[in-house]
Formats: C-alpha cells, sequence, structure tokens
C-alpha cells in the first residue's frame, strides 16, 4: 500500500508531514463511537465499497471487538490517501501499511506475507523457486520494481523483464491481470505479484499455473517479505495500544479471513501459515 512496497502493494498512501508530540497522553481525534476507517472504494481484494474485500472483514472484526459499527472515508487509489484523510481527521484507521512507514504511527504487524512468482505448469520452469535457478537465464519476467527489481538485477533478468505500472487507480487499469493474461499468452515466462494480490486474482487459473511464494533474502537487494500494520495518526500512541491489544485477541479471526482470500502467510522462520493461530 503506499511507498515503493505498497505501490506494489497497494494503494499509495501519500505523504504528508508527520507530526512529531510523542506524548501519548496528549488528546487525540479518534471518534469513539464509530470506528472511522480510510479506505479505496474499488481496490480488491483489499477493499470496495460494498465491504468486500480483506480490509473490510478485518476492519468489521475490529469494530466487533469496539462494539460500534464501521464508517468509511473513501479515497481513490493513488498518491494522496493519507494527507487528504487520516491526516485531514476525516477518518482515524489506515489498513495495510508498513511497519516504520515514516508517514504514519504504526500498529503491531496483523501479518506477514511476500510476492509470489507464478508460471506454467509442465514446462521447463517445473521446481524454480528462485530467480537465481539456472532455468531462469533468458527468461521474461514481470517487473514492477521495488525489492523483485533488485532480485531480478541480481540474477541478470532485467534486460528481459517487461515492465508493469504498478501504482495505479484500479478503477480503470488492472497490472495485475495483464501480467497473469501475458503469462497464459506466453508473452512472458514467469509473472510475480505482490502477496495479497496473488491468491484473488489467480485463483481462476490455478489449474495452468504453479505459484511459488519468494521468500528468499538475496544479499545486496531489499528483502521481499514484509510485516503489514496498521497506520494512525502519530501523536495517537493510546489509540495505537488499543489496536494492538486487540490485534493479539483477534489474531485468529484475522488469520482466517487472510487465509480466506490466499494471502500467503508466513511466520517468523519464513515459513508458511496455514491455519489460523489460537
Amino acid at each position: 500500500m503506499r511507498n515503493i512496497l505498497l505501490a506494489a502493494v497497494a494503494v499509495s498512501l501519500g505523504a504528508f508531514a508527520p507530526a512529531h508530540a510523542a506524548d501519548g497522553n496528549l488528546a487525540d481525534a479518534v471518534n469513539r463511537k464509530v470506528l472511522r476507517v480510510c479506505s479505496i472504494p474499488e481496490n480488491m481484494p483489499y477493499s470496495n465499497d460494498k465491504g468486500e474485500g480483506f480490509e473490510n472483514k478485518i476492519a468489521e472484526v475490529i469494530a466487533d471487538e469496539m462494539k460500534i459499527p464501521v464508517e468509511y472515508t473513501w479515497y481513490p487509489g493513488g498518491f494522496g490517501l493519507i494527507r487528504r484523510t487520516l491526516a485531514a481527521k476525516k477518518c482515524d484507521l489506515v489498513l495495510g501499511t508498513v511497519q516504520a512507514d515514516e508517514y504514519t504511527l504504526n500498529t503491531n504487524h496483523y501479518y506477514h506475507t511476500t510476492y509470489v512468482m507464478f508460471y506454467k505448469k509442465g514446462g521447463p520452469l517445473d521446481g524454480v523457486t528462485s530467480f537465481s535457478d539456472p532455468k531462469m537465464q533468458g527468461k521474461r519476467v514481470s517487473n514492477q520494481g521495488g525489492p523483485i527489481g533488485d532480485q531480478l538485477a541480481k540474477a541478470g533478468l532485467m534486460p528481459t523483464a517487461k515492465a508493469y505500472l504498478i501504482n495505479v487507480d484500479r478503477r480503470y487499469i488492472n497490472p495485475e491481470q495483464e501480467i497473469i493474461d501475458d503469462v497464459l499468452k506466453g508473452d512472458i515466462d514467469v509473472g510475480v505479484l505482490w502477496g495479497p494480490f496473488s491468491g484473488w486474482f489467480l485463483k481462476p487459473h490455478l489449474d495452468k499455473l504453479t505459484v511459488v511464494p519468494i521468500t528468499e533474502h538475496v544479499p545486496g537487494t531489499a528483502k521481499p517479505d514484509y510485516r503489514i500494520t496498521m497506520g494512525v495518526r502519530a501523536n495517537e500512541s493510546n489509540w495505537k495500544r488499543q489496536l494492538n491489544e486487540i490485534i493479539k485477541k483477534r489474531q485468529g479471526d484475522i488469520d482466517q479471513i487472510l487465509l480466506d482470500f490466499k494471502v500467503p502467510l508466513l511466520d517468523e522462520d519464513l515459513k508458511p501459515i496455514t491455519k489460523a493461530r489460537k
């Protein structure tokens, strides 16, 4: 969501000048009668204005724990979401931020995920789990920049890589579907998607495609996996602590939502999480 990663991930949060107050006892602007969520109306599988995305459903878990309803402030995908919603105090919570995001105060992470690679089943790439595999030499791979771009460059695959857009308004363009279509047509050999997108967009094609989470940490490149957090305004430490307590208490419910959407979840040893944690 959101800097280079969440530009892949999602939905650029855009920049604003963060507040510097560190006193968690300062009065905050959080509405405790309604869970006011900043979100994007057409950004599946994350969110939509029908409440069908996994972020919508996670917001419902938080609201359920607080015994209050959810209310959305909608803003189109692209730059400016944070500045025009959270910073403007029109809402109090953004889901899907990156731990240590400089523009928000971040909660503890509520899931840990990574990119996936995919290619046609029954072909010469069967068994490939890394861009450094000798079978990858000369192959065409999708490239949306970020840590995957680093790995492609390190593996010598950049000259044959095909660039795709990343930070877009998904009401009008869908680069993830373009990548899948190009693999199926044979225009490229390997597609790469950010994990939360992968389960949603690849689901109709799993009979034809092999999907492999990318967990290799290649020396000299950015790691491909990220811990995903919720973002609040920079001086709202008490609100952050309340959310951390809810995440801890309802982690199993959050896991199940993400697993239902086929989001690849990792534990701290980069091993797949296949069942909701207790």
